[in-house]
C-alpha cells in the first residue's frame, strides 16, 4: 500500500469513528426520551457550529468540571428553548439539528453567571430565577424565528442574536425589581483611556488563549477550555483549529494593541475571535486559501469590535456576550455578494468543514 493510500485508509477510519456522535443518540429512532437526550445534546454543540451529541456531551463536562451551576443552568436553557420549539412547530429538522436549542444554552448559563454573586463558580438561583431563566430560553426562539424572518434564514443565518437580544432585555429589566438583584458584574462605569501598556507574562498567552474558549460557555476555566477544544475536534479537527487558532490571533491582536494583560488573561479577547473563525473558516464560507485569509481578516476586526462593544455597553453596565461576533459574522457574511474570491457555503446546505471542503473540491472536479 502506497504512502498516499495509508493515509487516505486512516483518515477514512478517523472519519468513520467521528461518524459516531453525528448519527442519532443510541435509541434516539424507537425512544422520545433518548431523542430529547439527542436534542438537548446537540443544542449544545450547535453553540460551537457542532451538530454532534458526543460533542454536545463533552461540553457539559467542560462546564461541570468548572460549575456544576452552569451545567444544570446550560441543560435548562437549551431544554426550554427546544420545548418552545416544539410547541411552536418549528420546522423538525432545525429542531432535531439542535439549531433551537443553541441560543437558549447561552441564555441560561449568562442570565444565572450575572444574576450571581460569584461569576466563576455561579451561585444557585432561587424558584424565581429559575422561572425567568425558562421563560428566557424560550424567548430566544422566537426571537431566533423573528431574526430568521428579517434576514433570511437560507442566506444569512442568526448566529447567536438571539441569545444578545433576548439576554440584555432580559438583564436590563432586573433593574427595576427587588427580587431579581443583578450580579457585581452589572455595574455600569465610564470608560477610560489605557495611557500605558501593560508587561505580558508568557503564561498570559496561555490563559488568554484556552480561558478564550472556555468563555464562549461563561467559564472563567482553562482547563474547560481544553476539554471544549476536545469537544469540537470529536466533530471537526478543522474547525478546533480554527476555534484555536482564533483565541490565539485574538490574544495576538489585544497585546500588539496594547490592551489590559488581566482582561486578556481572563479570555474576554478570545471567545468573539474564535467563533468568528469557526463560524466563517469552514462553516459558512469554504476554507480554501481565499477563505482563509478571509476568516483571519475577520477574526481581527472581531477583536477590535469587542473592544468597541465594551466601551459603548459600559455605561449602562451590560455585558458584550458574543454581539462582537455577531456584528462582524453577519458584514462578513452579507458581504460575500460582491466576492468572487471566496466560495459562501448555503446555511441549509452546511454539514462541518471537512465535508464543506470535500463536497466543494468534487464539484471542481466535475
Amino acid at each position: 500500500m502506497s504512502t498516499t493510500s495509508a493515509q487516505q485508509a486512516r483518515r477514512s477510519a478517523l472519519d468513520s469513528a467521528l461518524d459516531v456522535g453525528r448519527a442519532p443518540f443510541p435509541g434516539a429512532g424507537s425512544n422520545g426520551a433518548l431523542q430529547w437526550v439527542d436534542r438537548v445534546l446537540r443544542g449544545t454543540g450547535q453553540v460551537v457550529f457542532q451538530a454532534n451529541w458526543l460533542t454536545g456531551l463533552l461540553i457539559l463536562v467542560a462546564i461541570g468540571i468548572n460549575s456544576p451551576v452552569y451545567l444544570v443552568a446550560a441543560v435548562v436553557g437549551v431544554a426550554a428553548s427546544t420545548a418552545t420549539a416544539l410547541l411552536l412547530r418549528m420546522e423538525h429538522g432545525m429542531v432535531d439539528a439542535g439549531l433551537t436549542g443553541f441560543n437558549g444554552c447561552l441564555f441560561g448559563i449568562g442570565l444565572v453567571a450575572y444574576l450571581s454573586r460569584d461569576f466563576t463558580a455561579g451561585s444557585w438561583p432561587s424558584a424565581l430565577v429559575w422561572a425567568y431563566v425558562v421563560v428566557g430560553a424560550a424567548m430566544t426562539t422566537v426571537m431566533l424565528s423573528a431574526i430568521g424572518s428579517l434576514l433570511g434564514s437560507r442566506t444569512t443565518p442568526a448566529l447567536t442574536s438571539p441569545f444578545v437580544f433576548t439576554a440584555w432585555i432580559f438583564l436590563f429589566a432586573t433593574l427595576r425589581f427587588s427580587r431579581l438583584v443583578p450580579g457585581p458584574l452589572l455595574d455600569p462605569s465610564l470608560p477610560t483611556p489605557l495611557v500605558h501598556g501593560d508587561v505580558y507574562p508568557l503564561g498570559t498567552w496561555f490563559l488568554g488563549t484556552f480561558k478564550g474558549i472556555a468563555e464562549i460557555f461563561f467559564q472563567d476555566n482553562w482547563v474547560s477550555g481544553l476539554v471544549i477544544l476536545l469537544a469540537i475536534a470529536v466533530n471537526s479537527r478543522m474547525s478546533a483549529l480554527m476555534g484555536l487558532l482564533g483565541s490565539v490571533l485574538g490574544v495576538g491582536v489585544a497585546m500588539l494593541s496594547g490592551a489590559r494583560a488581566t482582561t486578556i488573561a481572563l479570555g474576554l479577547f478570545g471567545f468573539n475571535a474564535a467563533l468568528t473563525a469557526m463560524a466563517l473558516g469552514g462553516v459558512f464560507f469554504v476554507l480554501n486559501r481565499a477563505g482563509f485569509c478571509y476568516t483571519l481578516f475577520g477574526v481581527v476586526v472581531t477583536v477590535w469590535a469587542w473592544a468597541t462593544m465594551s466601551v459603548l455597553l459600559s455605561p449602562v453596565g451590560m455585558p458584550t456576550f458574543t454581539s462582537a461576533f455577531v456584528l462582524v459574522g453577519w458584514v462578513f457574511i452579507i458581504g460575500k455578494a460582491g466576492f468572487r474570491a471566496v466560495v459562501p457555503i448555503d446555511p441549509g446546505l452546511s454539514t462541518y468543514p471537512e465535508d464543506n471542503l470535500r463536497r466543494w473540491r468534487a464539484d471542481q472536479l466535475s
